[in-house]
């Protein structure tokens, strides 16, 4: 009999009932609730009444008629209202009255858990392709694979920590739970959006909320109706975002619209649609006789394939049972459903045991159930949309995590419609990348240029097999998006809006222009460089021989020395070994002997030069502590005139530039000198987007700074540069500063290290079949080292200002007169002050010794001449008793001996 309820969302179930073993055949239902309500029971002695448009149920018919393991199976059609509890008990309980061994439905999400409440109590089995859900009943049996942990795997690999989680509540709160926990767990920022909920003006207004914000990461996760309606509503904006749609039906997409757009989209595909056997069964599926149905048949989708593999399932437990020859059948009364306590099926277990078991390769790959009855061991493919249509990128499986295999065929076969067209290339003039020819008026075309970027664009070109035509951007920039219009401008903007085919230009990859546009590897790696004046060469001084020394160190040389004096000086006195003892001359023997000690104060000063200027002394201590004492002189001495000699050839012999800016530090902490970078361009961005200290505090004083520091182009930059006499520095690419600094007049420098790392490559619209190629052409040039020859030829082998290793700060020559004229002043000196010195000491002691004679100069001629008797102070020894008195021993011819310039201190 047939059950007819209210049916706006459908439950499409199968009921199978029959004992294999009495003679009786099984009987099914089923429920559907995804196309048209209906609900099918099959039975042997039944026809069918159904509506013709449920996909799931054509599915079905055509897999009974393919599985002959079931015979004779008619299906007969009962509609039932999902959304009501009532209606949903009255047809379940109707069914098991009669007899069911198990159910084939998808089921809805707001009577549910009354549908597996009953399936747990009476042990009916539940076999579903529906949307998986959280539950331990081990009667239910899920066919469609969980998404939560391929979609976890593919959001790492992508590095996503910013999107959108849109969603429906049939399927997408599971996933929006696990989403969350792991956001918790990384600080990842999620927004979610309940698409339920939304209207289609709320949706195109979310749209615009999200690009507003910048949020171009976004998951979709619904089902196939609503999912190709949603992207309908996108497709405008599919350059600028990625989507990743969480469903398993990639290839069931309605894509031909939006596909030449080149969109950013992943998914998951269950089905191997490149599988022999999923071919034949889908042309089966499409030469399937049907003379209800009204429309042409379509391929099969992922629901279906579900549903024919749960049709599969459903045999081969019941071929398993019979060959097992358990009994199964069910005699006399069913049992009430709503019996209190219910009566459960003492066979249900049997059957769910077996169903459980079944291991078989389906249309949906390896089909295996856990004990909770959730699908496992299954392997998703990851699919990718490209200008050509879907790829496979990857899959994912439970042993393996996720496998990129994104690889891409010979560019001849891959890309055949690229070769013999012509492209256009836009650029922009920036020499040395782009620059016109002197007579560029006598040659017409990409003939009119000449640089860096002219002589690559052509390589490239050569090596994919296209032709191209030159073009400069219109208005001159480089692109940038403006904050007012979002809309794009420069070559970017050109690339973005279809005007050009490839951007061949000193183009920064950054992050904002990758979301619109694709970038090859970087053909040139450079970084933020300070440009500066080039200060003139500081002449070394007169007194630069002490340049190898700091000051500190002289000062320190000086009261070394002085101390080691006193020292020397001080152990002398105190030693005994130090004194020598002289027998009188005179006859009279009971005078004490004299002990005189060779280091006085002068002679111990006079031993510490000699050793420091490593030329010895006549004199040496013979104590052990005065040894002592001079053993660790000569030590230090070793060291300092050792260290002096190896720095003195590289301070006299090198030509020293002083710049005032060394780093970004340096800039950073003055204000004496000015500094700026280009204005609209990326290193202006990454100034205002900097998080690190010294480059906030740089670009809080750029912004605020009056008058202006930032420059309509780098030719104004550097002319500023060379205005300013140093008080302006230029922020610009280290490869435009080191050309820059190869011009004339050759007055720049570039100083300190590049602030950051970046790179230049060649763009090209997104999904445009020229990346790939490209891409491959820029790898293949850097691997020939023509990237570097390009480089070489432009940048120095054109420059005016010599080899690149002549520019720099230190330069070495021979010496000149200046560089060790102080040695010859200090040899001037020396000698002007010890003739000096000599007289002073000739007057002061002519004056001493006049006053001591006080015989008239007969006298001093009548008295005999006798040797001096000098017994102290004389080159600085020091005698051990008093002098004798002046009037015992006298200098003959005193006057002469002045005259002569000779004195009684022994010179």
């Amino acid at each position: 009999s047939n059950h007819i309820f209210k049916a706006t969302p459908v439950f499409l179930g199968l009921w199978v009932s029959g004992c294999f073993l009495s003679g009786a055949f099984p009987s099914f239902v089923l429920w559907d609730t995804e196309e048209l309500p209906l609900c099918v029971c099959v039975c042997l002695s039944t026809g069918g009444l159904f509506p013709g448009d449920s996909h799931e149920y054509e599915v079905f018919r055509f897999a009974l008629a393919q599985n002959q393991d079931i015979p004779k199976l008619v299906p007969q059609v009962d509609m039932v209202d999902t959304s009501s509890s009532f209606a949903m008990t009255y047809a379940f309980c109707s069914q098991f009255s009669k007899g069911v061994y198990a159910i084939m439905g998808l089921y809805d999400r707001r009577t549910v858990n009354m549908l597996m409440s009953f399936c747990g109590s009476l042990h009916v089995c539940f076999v579903t392709p529906s949307f998986p859900v959280q539950t331990n009943n081990q009667f239910v049996l899920q066919l469609r694979p969980q998404l939560q942990e391929p979609l976890m795997a593919l959001l790492e690999h992508f590095y996503w920590t910013r999107f959108v989680y849109m969603y429906s509540s049939d399927s997408g709160l599971a996933v929006l739970q696990r989403i969350l926990d792991t956001a918790a767990e990384r600080s990842w920022q999620v927004t979610s959006v309940n698409l339920d909920s939304l209207t289609e003006p709320a949706f195109i207004k979310l749209l615009a909320d999200l690009d507003y914000k910048k949020d171009f990461q976004i998951i979709i996760d619904c089902e196939l109706k609503r999912l190709n309606y949603i992207l309908n509503l996108v497709k405008q904006n599919l350059k600028n975002y990625h989507y990743i749609l969480a469903n398993l039906g990639f290839l069931d997409l309605n894509v031909t619209e939006f596909q030449k757009l080149g969109p950013n989209v992943t998914g998951f595909q269950l089905v191997n649609r490149s599988d022999p056997a999923v071919q034949k069964i889908n042309q089966n599926w499409l030469d399937f006789d049907n003379k209800d149905l009204k429309v042409a048949r379509r391929r099969l989708k992922y629901t279906g394939a579900l549903t024919y593999d749960g049709v599969s399932v459903m045999a081969t437990a019941f071929q398993n049972l019979r060959r097992q020859r358990i009994d199964i059948s069910r005699r006399g009364n069913a049992g009430e459903c709503l019996a209190n306590p219910p009566a459960p099926w003492g066979q249900g277990i049997d059957i769910q045991r077996a169903l459980q078991q079944v291991r078989l390769e389906g249309l949906t790959g390896h089909v295996q159930f856990d004990e909770r009855g959730h699908r496992t061991n299954y392997t998703l493919t990851v699919m990718e949309l490209s200008h050509i249509g879907p790829r496979k990128i990857g899959f994912w499986n439970e042993k393996r995590g996720y496998v990129n295999t994104a690889i891409y065929r010979p560019m001849q076969e891959e890309f055949y419609n690229v070769q013999n067209k012509t492209y256009i290339v836009t650029t922009i003039l920036e020499a040395p990348y782009m620059m016109l020819k002197k007579n560029h008026e006598q040659f017409l075309g990409n003939d009119k240029y000449e640089g860096y970027c002219a002589e690559l664009a052509a390589e490239i070109a050569k090596h994919v097999g296209f032709t191209y035509r030159l073009e400069l951007v219109g208005d001159g920039k480089y692109g940038a998006r403006d904050p007012e219009t979002k809309m794009w401008n420069g070559m970017v903007g050109e690339l973005v809006y279809g005007k050009a085919d490839m951007a061949v230009a000193p183009l920064t990859i950054t992050l904002v222009r990758e979301q619109v546009i694709d970038f090859t590897k970087p053909f040139m790696s450079l970084g933020i460089s300070i440009m500066i004046k080039k200060p003139t060469k500081s002449k070394p001084g007169v007194f630069s021989f002490l340049d190898p020394l700091a000051y500190e160190i002289w000062m320190c040389i000086v009261f070394a020395y002085i101390g080691v004096s006193v020292v020397l000086f001080l152990v002398s006195r105190f030693s005994p070994y130090e004194w020598n003892g002289e027998e009188s001359d005179d006859e009279d023997e009971t005078e004490t002997p004299e002990y005189t000690n060779d280091f006085g104060i002068f002679n111990s000063l006079w031993f510490s030069l000699g050793a420091f200027m490593q030329q010895g002394c006549d004199i040496s201590p013979r104590s052990l502590s005065g040894r002592i004492v001079g053993g660790v002189w000569w030590f230090f001495t070793l060291i300092i005139i050792s260290s002096y000699t190896a720095n003195l050839a590289a301070f006299l012999t090198v030509e020293r530039m002083v710049s005032p800016i060394e780093s970004a530090e340096d800039l950073a902490k003055q204000t004496e000198i000015a500094y700026g970078t280009l204005d609209g361009g990326s290193t202006k961005e990454f100034f205002r987007r900097s998080k690190i200290a010294v480059f906030e505090k740089m670009w809080s004083y750029m912004r605020s700074a009056d008058p202006s520091v930032f420059v309509k182009s780098t030719s104004e930059g550097v002319i500023r540069v060379r205005k300013s006499k140093g008080k302006y520095a230029y922020l610009l690419e280290s490869s435009m500063n080191e050309y820059i600094e190869q011009r004339k007049p050759c007055d720049t420098m570039k100083v300190g290290g590049n602030l950051d790392s970046k790179g230049y490559g060649v763009a090209t619209p997104k999904g445009s079949p020229l990346r790939i190629p490209v891409n491959l052409a820029v790898l293949k040039l850097n691997e020939q080292a023509v990237l570097d020859k390009l480089k070489n030829k432009w940048w120095y082998d054109k420059g005016e200002c010599g080899h690149k290793d002549s520019g720099r700060k230190d330069k070495t020559s021979a010496l000149s007169l200046s560089n060790v004229a102080g040695v010859f002043y200090i040899l001037i000196g020396g000698l002007g002050l010890a003739m000096l010195v000599a007289l002073v000491e000739f007057c002061y002691k002519s004056r001493i010794e006049s006053r001591r004679m006080k015989d008239s100069l007969y006298e001093e001629s009548r008295t005999p001449v006798r040797p001096p008797q000098i017994k102290g102070g004389e080159n600085g020894r020091v005698v051990a008793h008093d002098f004798p008195k002046a009037g015992a021993q006298g200098l003959p011819c005193m006057s002469k001996a002045a005259g002569l310039g000779l004195s009684s201190t022994g010179m």
